[in-house]
């Protein structure tokens, strides 16, 4: 463990610690209080989305270490003092452009409400702004640093359905390896000695971000080369996500052998980090192995001239920013004053049907787990001895805690009492008008019958964007700030058919017939319901 070290050396020519008395450029003198300000000014005007960045850092576990993100930002910067006193800060009007397109990703996210794209568009304000003021040649040195800040934001947790996946593919492959029978459904499998599930804490999505800050951190601090710092980097990615299957498996095995009496409960976590911990280390003191020796000092040389420079030689650049970053709040506040709409009423969808398939009394048993909707419709649906059900959640006026996509809303939660999710998908049909419908679909089983047995649904669901239709969240979410950014409001729907079906193609076929059935005339009410704002 004695080779893994941090030099504290700059990796690229460092200057000394400090600059000599005298020795740093006037205009530091002036560029210095000006970007403080302009950075205040930023954080005061986006103070809701940096509150809402924190808010996340307290709560989540995942999205802890942005507390020290901004500090390590800070320290690499200062390390870089005595350079940086030598260059004459001067802004940058190329910056400006930057900032206009930047302050319009923040807009859309804003007006789509999804955190991560506001917080990445504040962080990239924030860089953007300081180099702005400061100038390329101070940006340059202190680049690092600056894009250090992006670990602060809290995304990555829509790497987890992908990374949860992954992980049962291992675990059943390395326990079937290991001469174990396992049946699996989904994210969940049954081995002789008892059932397990791969859930958001197996996902191992928090050694992934902890791992690749640490060690794009480490790469930058003890290598020179570009080469060996993305090497390192990539393996830093790499090493978690096969550190968190041989994790799993471990666990699984674990109890296994001791008839679930280890690693059960909140003790499958804490054996968890210390696996991750020591695997960390290992990769940390191989990587340390290979570290550049610190790269010797440049001489220092006199400043470059001492007219005035930094923000006295370009003033017209530096109001440009702080007027350019106040510029998205504006239009926010202006498309928001345009959209107060009454509460939608869904009551005209109660009729929404056809011949074949007809309303009946009474509504569906299941709900799928979408919260804070401004209006609900849920409707059971015969035809002959056949029963299925339909169910929208509508959304108007959205905000951070009421709005139609959000990782909190989904058909079941992993924690569902009653039902889990055992196979996704997606299909396409075409409904009585003609029109092509391509949907997701889904499998839930009832936990009471257990994995091979027992009742289960057959779900096909999909997004209603003021009259687009879309199974993917992201187009979801690019429709509705597009639609809000045209001043036609964000009047959003989930739409989700389904019923009862066992084996799964017989839920199949009577969702689908119900879909091509009733879906033209619901759709035409529900631009109705839009019409009604």
């Amino acid at each position: 463990m004695s080779d893994l070290k941090l030099d504290v050396a700059a990796p690229e020519s460092p200057a000394p610690a400090a600059a000599k008395p005298g020795g740093a450029h006037p205009a530091w003198r002036l560029a210095l209080p000006v970007v403080f300000l302009l950075l205040a000014w930023i954080l005061v005007l986006y103070r809701e989305t940096a509150l809402a960045m924190v808010n996340i850092w307290v709560r989540s576990e995942t999205f802890t270490h942005g507390f020290v993100v901004p500090p390590i930002a800070a320290w690499l910067i200062w390390r870089q003092r005595g350079r940086l006193a030598l260059l004459a800060p001067s802004p940058a009007p190329w910056c400006l452009p930057a900032l206009v397109l930047v302050g319009l990703f923040w807009l859309l996210g804003e007006l789509a409400a999804v955190n991560a794209v506001t917080q990445l568009a504040l962080v990239a304000t924030l860089v953007l702004a300081a180099v702005a003021v400061l100038g390329t040649a101070v940006g340059r040195n202190i680049g690092f640093p600056l894009l250090f800040l992006f670990f602060a934001v809290p995304v990555g947790e829509f790497l987890m359905p992908t990374l949860m996946e992954w992980t049962a593919n291992f675990t059943v492959l390395a326990l079937r390896a290991t001469g174990i029978p396992v049946f699996r459904e989904g994210l969940h499998f049954v081995i002789p000695s008892g059932s397990w599930s791969v859930v958001e804490a197996c996902s191992g999505v928090r050694y992934l971000i902890a791992s690749l800050m640490v060690g794009t951190l480490f790469a930058y601090l003890n290598y020179n080369t570009t080469g060996k710092r993305l090497v390192f980097v990539v393996v830093s990615a790499l090493v978690p996500i096969v550190a968190n299957w041989l994790r799993a498996y471990i666990i699984v095995m674990l109890g296994h052998l001791s008839g679930n009496k280890l690693a059960a409960g909140v003790d499958h976590l804490i054996y968890g980090w210390l696996f991750f911990g020591v695997v960390i280390m290992a990769m940390f003191w191989i990587g340390g192995r290979w570290s550049d020796p610190p790269l010797a000092p440049a001489a220092e040389s006199k400043p470059a001239g001492t007219a005035p420079g930094g923000a006295a030689r370009n003033p017209l650049v530096v109001v440009a920013v702080f007027i350019l970053v106040a510029l998205p709040l504006a239009a926010q506040f202006f498309l928001e004053s345009r959209e107060r709409a009454a509460p939608p009423d869904l009551s005209s969808l109660a009729g929404a049907g056809s011949a074949a398939w007809v309303p009946e009394g009474g509504a569906p048993a299941w709900r799928p787990a979408y919260e804070g909707p401004a209006a609900e419709f849920a409707q059971r649906y015969r035809k002959g001895e056949v029963t299925a059900g339909i169910y929208v959640a509508y959304y108007r006026d959205q905000d951070y805690r009421h709005k139609l996509i959000s990782s909190t809303n989904a058909l079941v939660k992993s924690n569902d009492p009653a039902w889990r999710q055992v196979a996704t998908g997606t299909a396409r049909t075409t409904d009585a008008a003609g029109n092509t419908l391509e949907v997701g679909t889904a499998q839930l089983r009832h936990r009471e019958g257990g994995l091979a047995e027992g009742g289960g649904l057959a779900v096909w669901h999909w997004f209603w964007i003021n009259g687009y239709v879309t199974n993917n969240e992201i187009l979801a979410k690019a429709y509705t700030a597009i639609s809000r950014l045209l001043g036609r409001g964000d009047d959003s729907a989930l739409i989700v058919v389904f019923a009862d079906g066992l084996p799964p193609q017989g839920g199949k076929s009577v969702v689908e017939s119900l879909v091509q059935a009733a879906w033209p005339d619901l759709a035409a009410r529900l631009l109705r319901v839009r019409e009604q704002r």
